[in-house]
C-alpha cells in the first residue's frame, strides 16, 4: 500500500502514554480509511499496525472500538476486518452530496465496452485522487495499473493529471508543494517540474495522456469532470497497452471521454439545485 493511501500517525511508542479524545478519535478514523482501502478482500491486523504506525494494544482497542459500532466487522474465519453495516449506511446517505460512482456508473461500462479497453471513474480527495470504479473491456491484453480504491497524488495517471491540470494554477503549486515528499518517497519517475510540464501539455492537447510512467507499457487517456461552479469532481478515464493508445486512437477515446464526461456534468448540474434547495435555511 502507497503511503499516501492513509492519514499520517505518528507512532505511539507502544502506547505509553494515553491518547487524548482528539487524537483517539483521529487514529479510529484513520484505521477506518486503512480498512476501506482494502475493501475488496480484508485486511489483517498486522498490515494496520504496520501502516498506521500504532502499537498492536491501541489497534486492537480502536478496531474494537469501531466494531462495536458497526463501522468495521471482523471475519471469524480469516480474523481479517472489513467495513460494517454501519460504513455502508453512512455511505449511502453521502450518495446524495458526493455520489459520482452512481452518477458515472454507466458511464463507465459504456466507455470500456466501446473501447474495448479498461474504463475507470476518479474522484479527487484532497490532494490525491482515487479510483472508484474500473470497467474492464474486452480486449484480452488488459492492464492493471490501477484499481478500485487506489490513491496516487494528483498529477499521478491520466485521470489525475486531468483532475490536477483543471485547477488554477495558484492551486497547483500548492498541491505540488504539499505532495512533495510523497512523490520522491513513492514515485521516483516524477516531479513538480516534470508535472508542471505534464499540466501544460494536458491544456494544450486538451486531454490528460500517461506514457507508461507508473507501470511500463500500461498508457492512460483522461479528462475532468466539473461540478457546475467549475470546481473539480473527478475525472473518467481509459487504459490499456501502449500499442492502443497511439495517435490517432488516444484522441479519438479522448474525444469518447469527453463525451461521456459533458453528460456526466448536466446530471451533476441537475443534482446540485436540489440539494442546495434543501439546505436553505428554513
Amino acid at each position: 500500500m502507497n503511503k499516501e493511501s492513509v492519514v499520517h500517525i505518528v507512532k505511539d511508542h507502544g502506547d505509553v502514554t494515553p491518547a487524548s479524545g482528539s487524537q483517539a478519535v483521529d487514529r479510529a478514523l484513520a484505521l477506518l480509511q486503512i480498512t476501506g482501502r482494502h475493501a475488496g478482500h480484508g485486511v489483517a491486523l498486522s498490515e494496520l499496525i504496520a501502516v498506521s504506525g500504532l502499537g498492536k494494544p491501541t489497534v486492537r482497542r480502536l478496531m474494537l472500538a469501531l466494531i462495536r459500532r458497526g463501522l468495521v466487522e471482523q471475519d471469524g474465519t480469516t480474523r481479517l476486518y472489513h467495513l460494517g453495516e454501519e460504513s455502508y449506511l453512512l455511505g449511502t446517505l453521502a450518495t446524495p452530496r458526493h455520489g459520482l460512482l452512481e452518477i458515472a456508473a454507466d458511464a463507465v461500462v459504456r466507455l470500456a465496452k466501446a473501447s474495448g479497453d479498461t474504463a475507470f471513474v476518479n474522484m479527487r480527495r484532497g490532494s490525491t485522487a482515487v479510483c472508484l470504479h474500473r470497467e474492464e473491456g474486452a480486449f484480452p491484453i488488459r492492464t492493471h495499473a490501477l484499481e478500485t480504491g487506489a490513491q496516487h497524488p494528483l498529477g499521478i495517471g491520466a485521470g489525475s493529471l486531468a483532475m490536477l491540470s483543471a485547477l488554477p494554477d495558484a492551486e497547483v503549486d500548492v498541491l505540488l508543494a504539499d505532495n512533495a515528499g510523497r512523490l520522491a518517497a513513492d514515485y521516483p519517475n516524477y516531479d513538480a517540474d516534470l508535472l508542471r510540464s505534464d499540466v501544460e501539455a494536458t491544456r494544450r492537447r486538451g486531454f490528460a495522456l500517461n506514457p507508461g510512467r507508473i507501470v511500463a507499457g500500461s498508457w492512460g487517456v483522461g479528462v475532468a469532470l466539473r461540478r457546475p461552479d467549475g470546481s473539480v469532481a473527478g475525472a473518467l478515464s481509459i487504459a490499456a497497452i501502449d500499442s492502443r493508445l497511439q495517435p490517432p486512437r488516444d484522441a479519438e477515446l479522448a474525444a469518447l471521454l469527453t463525451r461521456e464526461a459533458r453528460d456526466i456534468e448536466l446530471r451533476l448540474a441537475r443534482r446540485m439545485p436540489q440539494i442546495a434547495e434543501q439546505e436553505e435555511p428554513r
